[in-house]
């Protein structure tokens, strides 16, 4: 899946990578369908609003076999919870707002996967390439550039 192709639907993609259709299974994937990177707690909330019972164990197990799958992605920005994505296969990278935690996808930097090559051998057979950008969202970056400057005598 593209970042401009919209996810298939639940049952297909879950049956799709193999997986048996479940209750908690369809309404995991439908969560995170509407929102790309997730922490595991608001996917948690979605899920829990349509199968009340449903336990924050089960939707780990259920992003677990997601990710094991290769039906979604986990991301872990540097201390930020781990996140999930449908988005999977096509080796982009994400860029995290530094105020607000925003994250969002950039396509591959350069060339096809795994976009990026060492500077020397390795030995290796590089097959994917993880690259986080940090910076200020827009919103974040206007708010800032909208503050006063700040008195360097003020504490």
């Amino acid at each position: 899946m593209t970042a401009h192709d919209a996810p298939p639907l639940a049952e297909e993609a879950i049956r799709g990578a193999g997986l048996r259709v479940t209750a908690p299974r369809r309404a995991a994937y439908d969560a995170l369908a509407g929102l790309p990177h997730a922490r595991a707690d608001e996917i948690f909330e979605r899920v829990r609003a349509t199968i009340p019972g449903t336990s924050l164990q089960a939707v780990y197990n259920v992003l677990g076999d997601f990710v094991d799958a290769g039906l979604a992605r986990r991301i872990e920005p540097s201390g930020q919870p781990g996140l999930f994505e449908l988005r999977v296969g096509d080796n982009h990278h994400h860029v995290v707002c530094t105020s607000c935690g925003r994250v969002d996808d950039i396509d591959c930097i350069v060339g096809e996967a795994p976009c990026l090559h060492p500077a020397h051998d390795t030995g290796f057979r590089i097959q994917v390439a993880e690259v986080t950008f940090w910076g200020l969202c827009p919103d974040c970056a206007a708010a800032a550039d909208s503050r006063p400057p700040s008195d360097p005598d003020r504490p």
